[in-house]
């Protein structure tokens, strides 16, 4: 665990980093909000605890520009203001959590336990999305999964023969761009080099009936090749 904690106090701050090493944790200190800035951007942090009552930069200060910054350490503040008004300006600021002075130590360490725990799952659905979004492809109401090679639209998998396939698989490859048709005969009709150059248009022909009622359409590019596009109307 890596935390910064920004504290002026020097009674408080002496306590909190003896009972945060104690735990092993990797305790970094600062009293004043210029300094606590410039260290925030140096590090590599789990947690911030920050004071709001600070010299110089106050707390709100520190916390509101270093969101503004990209700096994105989930932030617990410790302060003495404990209204109603101040907590919702700290978290509406940017604070993941607030606990007003006097606290319990032990009440603290589960505060900050926590934060990490929420930061690590939303980590995890981040890299979930970022992997679904790369197995999965879509045009339109159109998507491809990578994993089965199936094309579904609405949820429902289109019926399309191994040549219709490769084919819509060209174009989701090369989304919103024209596809020769010398590229389209080698893809689709790999196994068959011998193959006239007229069978593409039939492949293309069946293709695009059953693409009809999905909101793509396949246009023909006279001198190009084809192009899937949504339809407009």
């Amino acid at each position: 665990m890596k935390l910064l904690l920004i504290e002026d106090d020097s009674a408080m701050r002496t306590t909190l980093e003896r009972s945060f090493k104690r735990l092993g944790w990797l305790v970094q200190t600062c009293a004043d909000g210029e300094a606590a800035l410039a260290l925030w951007q140096q590090l590599t942090l789990d947690v911030v605890l920050l004071d709001l009552s600070l010299p110089g930069l106050d707390g709100l200060q520190v916390l509101e520009r270093a969101r503004k910054m990209g700096l994105n350490t989930p932030v617990l503040i410790l302060t003495a203001r404990g209204t109603v008004g101040d907590r919702i300006l700290g978290l509406n600021t940017g604070a993941d959590d607030y606990l007003p002075k006097p606290f319990d130590l032990d009440e603290l360490e589960a505060r900050i336990r926590a934060l990490v725990r929420a930061r690590a799952r939303s980590d995890a659905s981040e890299g979930l999305q970022e992997k679904s979004a790369v197995r999965r492809q879509e045009i339109g109401a159109v998507s491809y999964e990578k994993e089965s090679g199936v094309f579904y639209f609405e949820r429902q998998a289109l019926e399309l023969s191994p040549r219709e396939s490769k084919m819509l698989l060209c174009f989701f490859e090369r989304s919103g761009q024209a596809v020769a048709k010398e590229q389209l005969l080698e893809r689709v009709f790999a196994s068959d080099p011998e193959i006239q150059g007229d069978a593409i248009e039939v492949v293309a022909y069946r293709l695009r009936k059953k693409l009809a009622s999905t909101g793509l359409k396949l246009i023909t590019l006279r001198g190009l090749g084809y192009l899937l596009k949504e339809d407009a109307e």
